[in-house]
């Protein structure tokens, strides 16, 4: 699939960022850009050569601009780069775990700039973090989640969609509401319940854990990820994510009850039904 956009700038050299570089053409004109100017070097000697800390060469001529940063920071970078010389005509997406939030707090900024804004999740995140991690394959046969709340006309909306599925992705259009509420069960949930997991087996004898199978590695794996990023996104979405918490809460009960009455064939009804939906995933 031929790309669609001709000058992409990414803005922010972690997993997502330096995987999507990966995952791009070497002709394409690509620039990844960093906050600090000390990790230039080491991303340049990884071999990612359009590195640079000058948001006014990453946003020069750019047509497809990538907010690849926490959600926090993503206002002040926005509006840095419209600073810098983003071009009027350059469409802006995000990679961010929760869509409420980008198309809330980049409206204003957006309505002085007139940029168009669209937003992305790639389902392809890892407990792993950083540019070390990035991969050209982490896209292939991923989700990407688009939004678009704020308006963008439909040729540009066809445009990222084409982004993406040439970078590998499975794409579907939802609300930002309803991207919240999806997350919030199938990746946020599996967040919480992977830490308290976690803190269930290991918290009284951490050595314990030396005598595990793969069962507790498997189940608690993305609790390896970084609490910072974690703990904002799970604010960000925090009504959704605690309505989630509630329901499995029930969940956890069902099993209790069945365990306070011995009652193993609620057990195996449980059991049955969870395997049932586990089977699903591809």
């Amino acid at each position: 699939m031929s790309q669609p956009f001709h000058k992409i700038s990414i803005l922010g050299g972690g997993l997502l960022g330096g995987s999507a570089v990966l995952a791009l053409p070497e002709k394409m004109d690509v620039r990844l850009w960093f906050r600090k100017p000390e990790a230039i070097v080491p991303a340049r000697e990884m071999g990612f050569t359009s590195a640079t800390d000058s948001l006014a060469e990453a946003v020069a001529e750019a047509d497809l601009l990538i907010l690849a940063v926490p959600i926090g920071a993503m206002p002040a970078l926005l509006s840095a780069a419209i600073a810098a010389g983003l071009p009027k005509a350059c469409v802006v997406t995000d990679v961010g775990s929760v869509k409420v939030a980008p198309h809330r707090d980049l409206a204003p900024i957006l309505a002085q700039s007139g940029n168009p804004f669209i937003g992305s999740h790639p389902m392809a995140g890892s407990e792993r973090n950083g540019l070390a991690a990035a991969r050209a394959d982490l896209f292939q046969n991923a989700a990407c989640l688009l939004t678009n709340d704020s308006g963008a006309p439909s040729v540009l909306c066809s445009a990222l969609e084409d982004f993406w599925k040439s970078l590998g992705c499975r794409t579907k259009w939802l609300s930002a509401a309803e991207h919240d509420r999806l997350v919030a069960r199938i990746s946020h949930l599996p967040h919480v319940t992977a830490a308290a997991t976690a803190f269930g087996a290991l918290s009284a004898d951490p050595n314990s854990g030396l005598l595990s199978g793969g069962g507790l590695r498997d189940t608690t794996r993305v609790a390896g990820g970084n609490p910072e990023m974690w703990a904002e996104i799970l604010l960000e979405n925090r009504s959704e994510v605690a309505r989630s918490v509630r329901e499995a809460i029930a969940n956890l009960n069902e099993f209790l009850v069945a365990l306070d009455h011995a009652n193993q064939e609620e057990l195996r009804r449980l059991l049955t039904e969870a395997k049932t939906l586990r089977d699903t995933l591809p």
